[in-house]
């Protein structure tokens, strides 16, 4: 008898993280409904990152609770890894290697068989418009073609949930819209997006974003609405207005 479907791809309650007294995570809680794209918003060093390691089992928690795919990142992190791609900020892709040797590789590691890694290169190329590159060398395609094609690599062993860490950073506007456009595929076809971005454009992408600052999350909703909510027009005058708030908030506090 099959398990019921978890309501959630996703589910975090108070997650922490802190390298001795540095808090970089703190008590953070969300959760992400199934082909959702879900963004973490936030400048540099803002914790995003870091909340993404603990959720993809590469970096153990301090506290709270966290799942994802249906498994505890406490205790069940080995078995979640079989269910998620991921693709990180740099680069991860073997240059010396072709578009096609690269996911023959990566499906090799995700452990599907030659048949299953021969079929599914085959569709992810055909469906994202990639078949003429899949003999070029990896160092031969320019940066925006290597983000796509790390991005299929993810999807190589069907995940449930697909974690992307800054992953159009560097890329000119048009290969960030055809990459946006692969992401929302992706979502339509039932696989959870979570990326993490810096780029507040981008930010009008997702479904729903979470702002962070310095650790904390200190708004979760949809675009949209934060932008009727405070009568402003664009996600960056958002951001800026809570992130000044917040910061004025958290020094007066620490005063």
């Amino acid at each position: 008898m099959s398990q019921p479907e978890k309501a959630y791809s996703i589910s975090v309650e108070n997650l922490t993280k802190k390298f001795d007294d540095f808090v970089a995570v703190d008590k953070i809680t969300f959760n992400v409904k199934k082909g959702e794209i879900f963004g973490f918003l936030g400048a540099n060093g803002a914790g995003k990152t870091t909340a993404m390691r603990m959720l993809i089992g590469v970096l153990e928690p301090t506290s709270g609770k966290g799942e994802v795919a249906g498994f505890d990142i406490f205790k069940n992190s080995r078995k979640l890894k079989k269910h998620i791609g991921y693709m990180s900020q740099k680069f991860s892709l073997y240059d010396d290697l072709t578009a096609k040797e690269n996911m023959r590789f990566f499906g090799g590691i995700y452990g599907l068989t030659n048949k299953e890694i021969r079929n599914r290169t085959k569709e992810l190329l055909t469906h994202f418009g990639m078949e003429h590159i899949e003999k070029e060398r990896v160092s031969s395609l320019p940066l925006g073609w290597k983000q796509k094609l790390a991005f299929c690599t993810a999807l190589m062993h069907k995940p449930d949930v697909v974690f992307l860490d800054e992953p159009t950073s560097g890329v000119d506007p048009s290969i960030r819209r055809q990459f946006w456009e692969m992401i929302y595929e992706t979502a339509e076809g039932g696989v959870t997006v979570l990326v993490t971005t810096h780029n507040m454009d981008e930010a009008e992408y997702c479904h729903r974003i979470s702002m962070m600052v310095a650790g904390k999350m200190i708004t979760v909703d949809t675009p949209q609405n934060l932008k009727d909510k405070y009568k402003l027009e664009t996600m960056g005058e958002v951001f800026l207005h809570l992130a000044r708030g917040y910061e004025k908030e958290h020094a007066i506090t620490a005063s």
